[in-house]
């Protein structure tokens, strides 16, 4: 129905929303456990979106975000999960992987496909990809755990000079320059992620 729609998938780009990569997360850690296997949960924010966005427009910026989409999900497999978190934040569930280096390659690839040109309007918006990788079991057995291990991967990606990936660990719990560059949570995500 129309209403479930608008309750699980983003208007924009027509992906999975949080809500809706929250219960799949979960069923993929789920299955994870059963079979033995491990996934992953790749963290995706757009690089130096927010001077394309404001040089060229919001509307501009929107069309931005449906190409990004749409060479994303070209790339992944038909087994993985986009979903658009908000903004220009995205994640994708890769359920079992054959071990690092398969994400890796997935990572890689999402980064070549997202520096491409876009030309939006005659304008060239041009922005890059910066990756944090978790995986389950193993990190987290949470969904909301996994995607901030997810987050904060990706936040030392973007420190490391952006378009390249990070995979998450547990030194990044206690490393105060990784927790000062992270956002605050408000207490909803909290809640929702604990």
């Amino acid at each position: 129905s129309e209403i479930e729609y608008l309750a699980f998938y983003d208007q924009l780009t027509r992906l999975p929303n949080r809500r809706l990569l929250l219960d799949r997360l979960q069923q993929a850690l789920a299955a994870s456990v059963r079979s033995g296997t491990e996934g992953a949960l790749l963290f995706i924010d757009l690089d130096n979106f927010k001077y394309a966005n404001d040089a060229a427009g919001h509307d501009a910026g929107d069309l931005l975000l449906k190409v990004v989409a749409k060479r994303l999900s070209a790339v992944l497999r038909n087994s993985d999960t986009l979903c658009r978190l908000g903004g220009d934040e995205f994640a994708a569930i890769l359920p079992q992987l054959g071990g690092a280096s398969q994400a890796e390659a997935l990572a890689e690839r999402l980064i070549a496909a997202v520096n491409g040109p876009i030309l939006i309007r005659g304008v060239d918006m041009r922005v890059g990809a910066s990756i944090g990788i978790a995986w389950c079991p193993t990190h987290a057995a949470d969904p909301g755990l996994l995607l901030r291990q997810a987050d904060r991967a990706m936040y030392v990606a973007k420190q490391a000079g952006k378009n390249t990936y990070r995979h998450f660990d547990r030194a990044m719990l206690f490393d105060n320059e990784t927790l000062l560059a992270l956002p605050a949570f408000t207490d909803t995500e909290n809640a929702a992620a604990e």
